[in-house]
């Protein structure tokens, strides 16, 4: 059926086969149609997160505590639909782990958030200290467990002042971030200028071919990263059982809504830029092919509606997962392999096994 599926599509295709791209085309779409907009929404959000924690500090409540858990919802996606974008501004300064400490298979970064509220180590309260701390106790993770944790609803009264000024001040961090990314990616001559302007004297992107390289790479890289890091460790595989706490944000519930943001982020650096579309005319279909692929993750993802912890014991729904885990490693072939032969980059690299 899956193999019918795809030859339908292919033979009414037409017309989107007849368009095509250039490399500077795609380069510059991913750039300006794509990443700007998308860093840029991230720092609006977390600009929302920063200010709906302000307001639960200054006046507790449990609508305010609601209104903080859906702006960390709110700009937790927004950072999903980047957070694959690991060049330039992101790779500063360790901003990627500060904001998203993760893996955590041992559960480090838990037990440090856990000492820093039972101790209420002032250090942690300030922002400009608590960027001096461990990368883990700093971005979205730490925070899930303030707003969604062991004893978080005593944050909507009076009495759990010291927990929320962390949380506020975790906030003020991730906001100073995304700012810090949303600039750099808006410098001048900075990584945009450098892939949408590649010239010999860069010491990155020198020509086309190295800067399209690098985009197929980041979305060849993310589809295996969010494989390997976000679905794996908690689903049952090869007479393991499933383990839905080492899932990312199990405690809000958001496990699949950042699987989801992850996977809309790297469609729509495919699709926006183009980059399937610069191929020759034996390749022609690969771009309908990879947009049929992402169309299967959503279904697959939309077919996981309850909490991840009950999600992988349901028979409907832990098929659905292994299916999505079956999707990726489709779209990382696809992209990774078939993309990157298609525009004659390197092929088969991997930024998880040191290669």
């Amino acid at each position: 059926m899956r193999l019918l599926l795809l030859v339908l599509m292919m033979v009414f295709a037409g017309p989107a086969l007849a368009q095509t791209a250039t490399p500077s085309q795609v380069l510059d779409a991913a750039v300006n149609k794509v990443i700007r907009p998308a860093v840029a929404a991230f720092k609006t959000r977390a600009s929302g997160l920063e200010s709906a924690m302000g307001g639960l500090c200054a006046a507790p409540s449990e609508g305010a505590l609601a209104i903080a858990r859906q702006q960390f919802g709110l700009a937790a996606q927004a950072y999903g639909r980047i957070e694959f974008l690991r060049i330039g501004p992101l790779m500063e300064d360790n901003r990627a782990d500060r904001l998203l400490f993760w893996p955590d298979r041992r559960g480090i970064g838990l037990r440090q958030v856990q000492a820093i509220i039972a101790e209420q180590d002032s250090g942690a309260s300030e922002v400009t200290l608590l960027r001096q701390k461990s990368v883990a106790v700093q971005g979205f993770g730490a925070l899930e467990y303030v707003l969604f944790g062991t004893d978080a609803e005593g944050l909507a009264a009076a009495g759990a002042e010291f927990r929320c000024r962390y949380g506020q001040a975790i906030a003020a961090n991730i906001s100073g971030i995304a700012d810090q990314v949303a600039m750099g990616w808006y410098r001048y001559d900075g990584v945009a200028s450098h892939l949408t302007r590649p010239v010999p004297d860069n010491a990155d992107y020198r020509t086309e071919t190295e800067a399209l390289e690098a985009l197929v790479g980041l979305v060849a890289h993310g589809i295996e990263g969010l494989r390997d890091t976000r679905i794996n460790p908690f689903v049952a595989q090869g007479g393991e059982p499933a383990k839905p706490k080492q899932a990312l944000f199990w405690r809000s519930g958001l496990t699949m809504a950042m699987i989801a943001a992850d996977i809309e982020g790297m469609e729509a650096l495919v699709a926006g830029s183009g980059m399937a579309r610069a191929v020759g005319p034996d390749d022609a279909g690969l771009d309908n092919s990879i947009a049929f692929e992402f169309r299967n993750a959503h279904r697959a993802i939309g077919l996981v509606t309850l909490p991840v912890e009950q999600a992988v014991v349901d028979e409907k729904q832990a098929h659905a997962l292994d299916y999505l885990i079956i999707v990726t490693q489709s779209l990382q072939t696809m992209i990774g392999e078939q993309l990157s032969a298609a525009l004659e980059l390197s092929v088969g690299f991997s930024s998880l096994d040191g290669d």
